[in-house]
């Protein structure tokens, strides 16, 4: 079989970008493929598809369920996916779309999610003008081979979007598959979209984008050098450069977080802006402080959880106006974390 990255419209290939973020670290309950001859020797896979951008409680209903259908015919749970995200490849000149995830962030999440095997598609113009028929032929039949189909009620592919459930229950027949389709009320009863993540991050309100994910919101990035400004003032920080250029950074503010560094769990307070009181020009930063360390920690790649909100970023009078505030954020980030 062939390649599935073989490049199908002009430029990069996208399997050096994926190669980027998908570290070669999966090591456990998931397989990621990006052929389909790794995919032989699945016993009875059982498919669902989807771009699953946050891995939310509405993604984990539809995963939820594609394991209950895998037990039941002692088959093996497989996610199709793919990569860019279509709305790169479609609205190139869309410079607004952040992601929840990155490509590495979403297979760890779907892993804990206990999906088997993560298959990563190259999303091209192309692709997108395929028939429904050849997209069912070619993806789901001759590559993946799979043997029951799991989507829900509003799922769509092919060119135009032109397929839907009737049209995939027709094919299964032609080609010897069964389907599934998870009805409306199992998914809107949840009532959780990635559009209301985004939405609830950029205000700033992490509270709420956890409880729709079902986990609390992550940054990971490496620190890089800043001005040095924080440790002057008695608060030295950690300044961040996140790694995926598409990730959604949550809205301008301080926050309570939790920070990950080398499997040790540590405590902080993050900013989100451009500091105005000491910068009348700034470009936005992320930089934390973390509760209890003093360490050099240039170049180490930190994972950030969000926590709590605790203000917006102001512009304060004097330094010692910032000092003072800094150190009665110190004390709202304790009580959540």
């Amino acid at each position: 079989m062939k390649n599935i990255y073989s490049p199908r419209v002009p430029g990069p290939n996208p399997v050096s970008s994926l190669d980027k973020y998908i570290c070669p670290d999966f090591n456990h309950s998931v397989r990621i493929h990006t052929d389909f001859s790794s995919l032989n020797g699945i016993v009875h896979p059982v498919l669902t598809i989807g771009t699953f951008d946050g891995v939310h409680l509405g993604h984990q209903a539809i995963i939820t369920r594609l394991k209950e259908v895998a037990s039941r015919s002692n088959g093996e749970t497989v996610l199709l996916t793919f990569y860019p995200h279509p709305r790169m490849v479609l609205h190139p000149d869309d410079h607004d779309l952040k992601l929840l995830n990155s490509p590495h962030e979403k297979a760890r999440l779907l892993e804990m999610a206990g999906i088997q095997h993560l298959v990563v598609y190259p999303f091209s113009e192309d692709f997108s003008r395929m028939s429904a028929f050849d997209y069912v032929r070619d993806l789901l039949v001759n590559g993946i081979h799979a043997k029951t189909v799991v989507v829900g009620y509003d799922h769509r592919f092919g060119r135009n979007r032109e397929g839907d459930f009737e049209v995939l229950k027709e094919m299964s027949e032609i080609f010897g598959f069964a389907v599934e389709e998870i009805p409306a009320r199992d998914i809107d009863a949840i009532r959780v979209s990635s559009t209301k993540i985004r939405d609830a991050l950029n205000t700033g309100n992490v509270n709420k984008a956890s409880r729709l994910l079902g986990y609390n919101y992550r940054v990971t990035g490496t620190v890089v050098h800043g001005d040095g400004r924080g440790a002057t003032i008695g608060f030295p920080t950690a300044n961040i450069r996140v790694d995926y250029p598409y990730k959604l950074i949550p809205g301008r503010g301080v926050y309570a977080v939790n920070v990950n560094l080398n499997d040790r769990v540590l405590q902080g307070v993050l900013n989100i802006g451009v500091r105005p009181t000491i910068h009348s020009n700034a470009s936005e930063q992320i930089e934390v402080f973390l509760l209890e360390f003093d360490q050099n920690i240039y170049g180490e790649n930190l994972s950030v959880e969000f926590v709590e909100w605790i203000r917006d970023e102001q512009k304060f009078g004097s330094i010692d106006d910032l000092k003072k505030q800094i150190a009665e954020d110190i004390v709202s980030a304790r009580k959540y974390v």
